[in-house]
């Protein structure tokens, strides 16, 4: 079994990198995926703990961007994996990274101010005390939590900052084609995250997946967390039909998602090790 969908500390989940590391080797998990947002620090001081206790770890990255990127874009954030299967990407990724999390840095700012706006006692500094560089919505929650505004995280993001909520700001991410295209330049793989997200009507799905593969996407998340017991083997159809290789994984974040574990999720996960050889195999075809 492998898990090819996690996160660190360094971006929004709970578990250090080394404490991931030494997880997936209790579970015997053959390979594990570090996919944290806009950075690479969680993979990169977790890569010579794998490889000194024989774990194959591969270098991922997760991008929220927009369907098209215009002055007043808004909408559902569409969230696309990046696979670095050969090596981590070089020094022009990581710089266009930066910029992003620069527009994490503002988003941060003004949804602090709307919260204090709505009489609600956050502030970015203490925010960023938890998060650093790559501080979120998951700090926020948490912070919420703890001053008792809410009673669980969830009731955090449905009442203050989900895309719903009173509280939700938009950040300026970049459009979907130049998330895939850069993946692609740099050398990885495209995988739409929890494809679920993006509709619960199928039809809806299913032609925005096929304008994604004329965007440059490779492959599917067909299996998820998110995922009910009818929706990976439809998934696995709609890849099929458009030639697109299959990812999968948990999408552990520790703490911050009460009740998801590493390699299982909610006990609807389990992702074999050829789902990553075939990945490869997809890659050296690119």
């Amino acid at each position: 079994m492998i898990d090819l969908h996690t996160h660190t500390d360094e971006s929004d989940g709970t578990f250090t990198p080394s404490e991931l590391v030494h997880a997936a080797l209790e579970l015997k998990l053959e390979a594990l995926g570090i996919c944290d947002h806009d950075t690479f620090a969680g993979y990169d001081l977790a890569a010579p703990l794998a490889r000194d206790a024989g774990l194959d770890l591969v270098c991922g990255i997760e991008l929220s961007t927009k369907w098209k990127r215009t002055p007043s874009s808004a909408g559902r954030s569409i969230h696309v994996l990046g696979y670095f299967l050969d090596a981590p990407p070089g020094d022009e990724f990581r710089h266009w990274l930066g910029a992003i999390r620069d527009a994490r840095r503002d988003r941060n700012r003004r949804l602090a101010a709307r919260l204090q706006s709505l009489g609600i006692d956050v502030t970015l500094p203490e925010v960023e005390r938890r998060g650093r560089s790559l501080a979120g919505r998951p700090h926020f929650a948490r912070i919420l939590l703890e001053k008792g505004y809410v009673s669980t995280l969830q009731e955090a993001f449905d009442r203050y900052l989900a895309e719903s909520g009173a509280a939700y700001v938009e950040r300026n991410e970049p459009a979907l084609d130049e998330g895939i295209r850069m993946i692609v330049e740099a050398g990885g793989l495209p995988s739409l995250a929890h494809p679920i997200r993006l509709s619960d009507r199928r039809p809806v799905v299913e032609k925005a997946v096929a304008q994604m593969c004329d965007m440059g996407l490779k492959a599917i998340e067909a299996c998820h967390s998110d995922h009910g017991p009818d929706d990976p083997a439809f998934f696995l159809k709609l890849a099929g039909r458009h030639g697109l290789a299959i990812t999968g994984g948990s999408d552990f974040h520790g703490a911050n998602k009460p009740g998801l574990a590493l390699g299982t999720g909610y006990g609807n996960v389990a992702v074999p090790r050829t789902v990553l050889d075939s990945l490869r195999a997809a890659a050296a075809r690119s």
